[in-house]
């Protein structure tokens, strides 16, 4: 299938590790033209770097998203940039954690304001496109009781209807909105080998909450957000797509 991704313009938010680096090399592989941001700033140039070898044009900077004044700025000039905008997926997070309340307001700053400022900074942009997409990361935390109650839970289940809302708000522009919950990622670097080596038992039992006994992968979220950014999902949009390897139990309908 032809997503039809080529000679768009997309920016990807926390892109050089895990699932954002699988979303902005699929990207490119589909011919789209990626920005990119990320708080380590040799990897910012490595991925850029990696994504023009593609032979796309690819923009990246180092860049706090708690720094509303500075993303908001960076979101700016990157769709100048670019181009334009025709994408735009938020997807840095502040992880999990309960230590305390700042946990709170970092998720809320991180997971929720830089999602609602990206889509706020670039909405000219997307409705000029005729075709905008906006792909929100949420996670299943956020569908199911998990763990324990933390911030990355709540914040992560606001992101489910903030995109919900929003895609009623914008879609007389033709901007699509829709969220994706993956279930439980494994890639090297990520939480889940943290998790693995430091609580063999959890990671072990979700483990065992997998159907057919294995973890997801990057590239498979990728691939599913992919396919909501392309115009080929033109008939979806308000929906939060979970990807989670059968990993929920609940039934939705």
């Amino acid at each position: 299938m032809d997503l039809g991704l080529r000679g768009k313009k997309a920016i990807v938010t926390g892109a050089t590790r895990g699932i954002g680096r699988a979303i902005v090399d699929l990207l490119a592989a589909e011919g789209v033209d990626v920005g990119l941001c990320a708080r380590n700033e040799d990897e910012v140039n490595d991925t850029t770097a990696a994504l023009k070898a593609r032979g796309v044009n690819a923009v990246g900077a180092c860049v706090n998203v708690r720094d509303g004044d500075g993303y908001k700025a960076w979101l700016e000039k990157t769709a100048t940039d670019l181009g334009g905008c025709d994408i735009f997926v938020a997807n840095v997070s502040a992880g999990g954690g309960m230590d305390s309340e700042k946990n709170w307001w970092k998720n809320f700053e991180i997971d929720v304001l830089h999602t609602v400022r990206g889509c706020e900074a670039l909405m000219e942009h997307l409705k000029k496109s005729g075709q905008g997409s906006v792909v929100i990361i949420s996670s299943t935390n956020a569908i199911e009781t998990f763990a324990a109650p933390m911030a990355y839970n709540a914040m992560k289940a606001a992101l489910i209807t903030y995109s919900k809302q929003l895609s009623q708000f914008v879609g007389k522009f033709n901007v699509r909105v829709n969220s994706i919950c993956p279930g439980p990622i494994y890639f090297e670097g990520g939480a889940w080998e943290m998790i693995k080596g430091t609580n063999q038992k959890f990671h072990d039992a979700t483990l065992r909450a997998m159907p057919n006994g294995r973890f997801g992968t990057p590239d498979e979220v990728a691939r599913v957000v992919a396919f909501l950014a392309s115009p080929a999902s033109s008939l979806v949009t308000g929906a939060n797509v979970v990807a989670d390897n059968g990993f929920t139990k609940g039934v939705r309908f």
